[in-house]
Order: structure tokens, then C-alpha cells, then sequence
């Protein structure tokens, strides 16, 4: 398999990161966004959106880190990372799209004004992320992972950027079932972390 990344995409680092999970060999090749090669007629070719990450695997080409972690746990019958039974599976279904919703706009969004430069308003997007952070430390009372009692794709699409939010001046700090959630996933076997910036709080820390 090869995957096409940038270093500092969390949603690049959660197709990353799941590979490394389950012990996937791959070849990781650094798509440079700066140097507008996601917007080359090669890279279009791959994903017309322009969009990190993609993953080839012998021709068969997946863009979207939602969409491959879900490719991945099928193509190795990974059921304990992608349940199979009805309320599992839409269980998770419905943490993926809370990743592709109100984590993207709240503290993807927030990292992306501090990192990239975004334009957007950073009061609006930290508030967001601030109402994500107490609905998931609620769901977190009492449970060690977003759906049942193991980790799932579920767990992987939510951690890169809920980890990283305070580079995009978003505190955990009040967060205590959030904050022992993100070092569970860090405990795991085969965990790659994801690189730190020196931005927003980290960069007054």
C-alpha cells in the first residue's frame, strides 16, 4: 500500500495511525501542500478534490481518512476495529461522521487558523470545539472507548485533531474522561503519534 500524506494533517496522521495499528506495511509518501503538488494534474488524477490523505493499494485508489480506515479494517476482516453487527456498525458510522462534522469545524478548524493561517474566526470555531469536548467527555463517563468496550476506527478518526487542539488554543485542560481517552490510544500497540507544533497553547506553554 502507498499513502499520500502531509505530516501535519490530522486527518493524513488518522489514516497513518491506523495502518500502524493493525501492523500494515506501507510507503509513506509526503504530498508537499505548500508547494501546491496536491493541486498537480498527477495528484488530481488521484483525488480531483486535492485532498491528503489517499491511499493506493496495487491500483485501487481510496481518498478520504474516514473512507480508508474504513477500507482498511474490510480488507483485513478487522471486525474488532469495524464491528459487523447492526448497532455497531452504525455506532461508529455515527462517531465518523462526528469527525467529518463538528471535529472538522471545531478543533480541526481551530488548529488551522494557528498552523495554516485559515480565515476563519477563531471565538466561533473554539467554540465549537469547546461543545464537542463536553458532549464527548459526557459520553466518556464510564467507558474507556466511543463504542463498546474496545477501541474501534471509531476512537482512531476522533484522536489526531482532538489531541492536538490546543495548538489551535483550545484547552483540555477541563476535559479529565477526554484527556484519559487520547492517553489510551497512546497506550495501544503500534501507536505512531502525531507531530507537535509549536502553535496557539503549545507554543505558550
Amino acid at each position: 500500500m502507498k499513502l499520500y500524506h502531509h505530516p501535519l494533517s490530522g486527518h493524513a496522521h488518522r489514516a497513518r495511525l491506523f495502518l500502524s495499528l493493525v501492523g500494515v506495511p506501507h510507503e509513506a509518501v509526503v504530498v508537499d501542500l505548500k508547494a501546491g503538488a496536491h493541486r498537480t494534474p498527477e495528484f488530481l488524477a488521484l483525488n480531483p478534490f486535492g485532498q491528503v490523505p489517499v491511499l493506493d493499494d496495487a491500483g485501487t485508489v481510496v481518498s478520504d481518512s474516514n473512507a480508508i480506515l474504513v477500507y482498511v479494517a474490510k480488507k483485513l476482516g478487522r471486525t474488532d476495529w469495524l464491528p459487523e453487527d447492526p448497532q455497531g456498525a452504525a455506532a461508529v458510522q455515527r462517531w465518523l461522521s462526528v469527525a467529518a462534522g463538528e471535529v472538522a469545524y471545531g478543533p480541526a478548524a481551530a488548529r488551522l487558523v494557528t498552523v495554516f493561517g485559515a480565515a476563519f474566526d477563531p471565538e466561533e470555531v473554539i467554540g465549537r470545539a469547546h461543545t464537542l469536548l463536553r458532549r464527548l467527555e459526557a459520553h466518556l463517563t464510564g467507558r474507556d472507548w466511543l463504542v463498546g468496550g474496545r477501541p474501534t476506527i471509531a476512537d482512531v478518526a476522533l484522536y489526531s485533531y482532538v489531541a492536538r487542539a490546543p495548538e489551535g488554543n483550545v484547552d483540555l485542560a477541563a476535559y479529565a474522561n477526554v484527556g484519559a481517552f487520547l492517553r489510551r490510544i497512546e497506550a495501544l500497540p503500534g501507536f505512531l503519534p502525531f507531530a507537535q507544533t509549536p502553535a496557539g497553547l503549545t507554543a505558550a506553554a
